[in-house]
């Protein structure tokens, strides 16, 4: 089986690490389009730079809102979600979302039956 070659709108994986962040976001959806175009925010600007130096390690942020740049594919994320630091390895179907997408802050709740004294009605719930 052929493995497909992965391109976003159009462009290469290589032809997308070569543009430089303003020719990107020409390509991005109009939200992410215009947040790139008013300048990366000092945060962003700095896990940027620790995410070129950083190599091998994980790079941990609590930047859930920083938009999946092309250099960052291949590179592991420590993404804060509220507890912990989930580890996150970006592939190239990422480019575009952002960080926090594909970290889960709320986990599903499972209750356990009612306790003594809860209702009137649990005292017909069967204790097990």
């Amino acid at each position: 089986m052929v493995k497909k070659e992965f391109k976003y709108r159009g462009y290469t994986l290589e032809q997308l690490q070569g543009m430089t962040i303003e020719e990107f976001a020409k390509l991005v959806c109009s939200n992410k389009r215009r947040s790139l175009a008013r300048g990366l925010i000092k945060d962003h600007k700095k896990l940027v730079e620790r995410a070129r130096k950083i190599q091998g390690k994980p790079v941990r942020t609590h930047c859930r809102d920083m938009i999946i740049l092309p250099e960052f594919v291949g590179k592991i994320f420590a993404i804060y979600n509220g507890k912990e630091y989930v580890r996150t390895d970006i592939i190239p179907e990422m480019i575009g979302s952002r960080l926090g997408e594909f970290v889960v802050t709320r986990r599903k709740v499972s209750h356990s039956s009612p306790g003594v004294g809860a209702t009137r009605s649990s005292k017909f719930v069967s204790l097990k």
